[in-house]
């Protein structure tokens, strides 16, 4: 039995736990109930805010790209090209470069999803461009909208030259990308790629203008006639096609794809030029490029080396230490070239009166030239500065 003493604390200490435990939660539910007074009366005193995914798109809180993209995003299509000629091989050079942008015909030609890239609507009526190695051979592709809505196209002209096509569907009241320029674009300026990378349609990335005037020969594919701009933006296989914006949603160029070995390099065909080849195959079907028929090599250093490399004949004949300009190493046989008596180890100096000191300068020159227009050329040959005129002839098949 306890004694008393101990009784009497144990009874004390008791009432201390009780009453200090009643204290603190009176005193933790009066500070909730003036907290939750305080909450209530600031939310009856502000302005009543929509949900964040109601606020439309002009609000500050939405950034140039998303403005840009919803812009022109009505605009971009998927490309997937359906037929293919009985017969005609498939695979050109841009296999080496967009290998998943081509798919392969059937022996037989039948008709299948032959390639699949993006595009984007030039015209209320629609009138569509894309790159030429998306439709390959096809004739016919299907158009599906960023609205679900899909179309028959037809192939109304391709040029090879510089990997443009274009594509007519049936249709009225299509939205349309704002066309912009791209003479006036800096490296270093934002840039927007719309497109369908890899089967996920509707994509958007974001990069900078990473250089201009690439050419066609430094990318890889000499073969070609563009001027190309560089793109860190990511490009992926099925973006061929689709447009390249500014911070405005202006299509400045046309995505052409990334290079197989390439890391963050994108290219696109700046909207100029792919604006006049596709108004020159809506109207007439194809586009005509001049032609004067030689092959030429920059004397820089890199080209007087591979001049010693490559033409160890003609690199002993001339004395090119402090030359400068551009060699003329082959002449096409009965080409406008040889008709003008352009001959192999020419120095060509200018070409319609502007100094020319690489070969892309030539060729740029050339093809603003018109088809059977006389075009001024001097040259050094020998030591003795010359003057020729030549008449540039449509590009041969």
């Amino acid at each position: 039995m306890l004694n008393q003493p101990f009784r009497q604390w144990s009874i004390y200490t008791t009432f201390l736990v009780l009453g200090g435990s009643l204290g603190f939660l009176g005193h933790a539910y009066w500070v909730q109930r003036q907290l939750n007074e305080s909450l209530q009366t600031y939310q009856d005193s502000r302005p009543y805010a929509p949900p964040l995914n109601n606020l439309p798109l002009e609000q500050d809180s939405v950034n140039f790209i998303a403005q840009a993209v919803q812009s022109v995003g009505p605009a971009v299509v998927r490309i997937d090209a359906l037929e293919v000629s009985a017969g005609k091989p498939s695979g050109t050079l841009f296999k080496r470069f967009f290998p998943f942008d081509e798919g392969d015909p059937s022996p037989g030609g039948d008709r299948q999803s032959s390639g699949t890239g993006s595009g984007f609507i030039l015209s209320h009526d629609g009138q569509l461009v894309t790159n030429a190695h998306v439709v390959g051979d096809s004739t016919q592709v299907k158009v599906t909208l960023k609205d679900g809505q899909v179309f028959e196209g037809k192939v109304m002209g391709v040029d090879e030259l510089t990997d443009i096509a274009v594509i007519k569907i049936e249709a009225t009241g299509l939205p349309t990308a704002k066309l912009g320029s791209a003479a006036s674009l800096t490296p270093g300026e934002w840039a927007i790629a719309i497109g369908n990378p890899l089967g996920f349609d509707n994509s958007v990335t974001v990069g900078i203008i990473s250089a201009l005037d690439r050419p066609s020969a430094q990318v890889g594919i000499p073969d070609k006639r563009v001027r190309f701009i560089q793109t860190d933006a990511a490009i992926n296989p099925g973006n061929s096609g689709g447009p390249l914006l500014n911070v405005r949603g202006e299509v400045i160029g046309l995505n052409t794809a990334i290079r197989a070995d390439g890391q963050g390099l994108g290219f696109a065909i700046p909207i100029e030029t792919a604006r006049r080849i596709a108004q020159q195959l809506f109207t007439e079907g194809k586009a005509t490029h001049p032609y004067l028929g030689i092959r030429m090599l920059t004397l820089d250093g890199e080209g007087k080396s591979r001049l010693q490399a490559d033409f160890p004949d003609l690199a002993a004949d001339l004395q090119l230490q402090q030359e400068t300009g551009v060699l003329v190493t082959e002449v096409a046989p009965n080409s406008p070239a040889a008709i003008a008596n352009i001959q192999v180890g020419d120095i060509l100096t200018q070409v319609d009166n502007q100094p020319v000191l690489t070969a892309f300068d030539v060729q740029d020159a050339v093809e603003q030239s018109t088809i059977g227009t006389e075009l001024t050329i001097q040259l050094k040959r020998q030591g003795t500065m010359q003057h020729l005129t030549v008449q540039p002839t449509e590009f041969p098949n």
